[in-house]
């Protein structure tokens, strides 16, 4: 039984690299805000709007403890995932947890295009991005940096650094 837990900042490239380990392990594949649409029927947007970041983050834990609990599986999590309740200590528990860690400045490549899809970024401009970004990323840094493996992903930049991110997520996965 594998059970690979992917946490870190929004816009690290979770999915991305997620995705890509499962194939590479024959493991199926979750994105926890995915597994949350599908099982609520609505957006994450939807979720915050209705029910308030505190209501959203119970739905998750929820979910996060439904996911965790199926067998050969790569999860990613939401960017705040870690960081409520005593969610990253249950994932730990649950599984190997990797941490993506990036700069604050290769993160707002990321999400300054994106930065209106996303409810924590509504409408910001691309000073208030980056000072959010940084600011929110020191808070979280002590919840990520409990997971058991840290793994920079600034260069992520390339299916070829793709490919070598997932190579070494998969080489600490099998050692363990």
């Amino acid at each position: 039984m594998t059970r690979i837990i992917l946490v870190g900042y929004m816009g690290v490239g979770k999915t991305t690299i997620g995705r890509a380990l499962a194939k590479s392990l024959n493991l199926k594949f979750y994105d926890l805000d995915w597994y949350i649409e599908s099982r609520q029927h609505k957006t994450v947007k939807q979720l915050f709007d209705e029910k308030g970041e505190e209501g959203f983050r119970e739905i998750e834990r929820n979910m996060l403890h439904e996911v965790a609990e199926f067998e050969d599986v790569v999860v990613s999590c939401g960017g705040g995932t870690p960081c409520f309740f005593d969610n990253m200590d249950y994932m730990n528990r649950q599984g190997e947890t990797l941490y993506l860690k990036a700069t604050p400045e290769v993160l707002y490549q990321h999400l300054k295009m994106g930065r209106n899809v996303r409810p924590l970024l509504l409408n910001k401009t691309q000073e208030e991005l980056m000072t959010f970004i940084t600011e929110q990323l020191s808070q979280r840094e002590p919840f990520y940096s409990k997971a058991r493996h840290t793994i920079d992903v600034s260069l992520l930049n390339n299916y070829d650094a793709i490919d070598r991110s997932v190579e070494q997520v998969r080489n600490i996965v099998i050692q363990q």
